[in-house]
């Protein structure tokens, strides 16, 4: 069984294991292995990992049975949007997956923000079971980009929202 509690400095090297191997299994088919590699690199870097559990306005959780965790969730306030949370993170092992670890962590992701009227996410359009997965929880999709995860990825991406509260 998993429980939802708060990441912190003593998670991140299972949590950088955990992305790693998620997004290889998520990613590789769209973008190939070696553009993975890079995006894990950049992306759950230790110190980038660190930066997310101790930024203000933001939370870092993860799904931890006491052996391994099975999964991850990251949303900050946004610093753009009024009363919009951002749902930057939500990745569940592969062998984890359909456990209800995603449902149980954005549950209560969903009670951090008691300020936010909308959550918001990005989503690449090809991960049709993420795409299913936020529809089954309620966002609907408002934008599309091509620079997910940041100015200039040239990462597509589904914008989605849902209504808080």
């Amino acid at each position: 069984m998993f429980f939802v509690r708060t990441a912190g400095p003593q998670d991140v090297e299972a949590l950088r294991t955990l992305l790693s191997e998620t997004f290889h299994a998520t990613y590789d088919p769209f973008y190939g292995e070696a553009k993975v590699r890079e995006l894990v690199d950049a992306w759950h870097s230790l110190p980038a990992l660190n930066a997310r559990i101790a930024k203000k306005g933001g939370e870092f959780l993860v799904a931890d049975d006491g052996r391994q965790l099975g999964g991850m969730a990251y949303a900050a306030m946004s610093t753009k949007m009024a009363k919009t949370a951002f749902l930057h993170q939500l990745y569940v092992r592969p062998s984890c997956q359909r456990m209800g670890i995603g449902r149980d962590l954005f549950a209560e992701l969903e009670t951090c923000f008691p300020d936010a009227e909308i959550m918001r996410l990005e989503v690449e359009p090809r991960n049709t079971a993420a795409v299913a997965f936020y529809q089954e929880h309620g966002f609907v999709e408002v934008d599309r980009t091509t620079s997910c995860g940041g100015p200039d990825s040239g990462l597509p991406a589904i914008v989605m929202e849902k209504r808080l509260g």
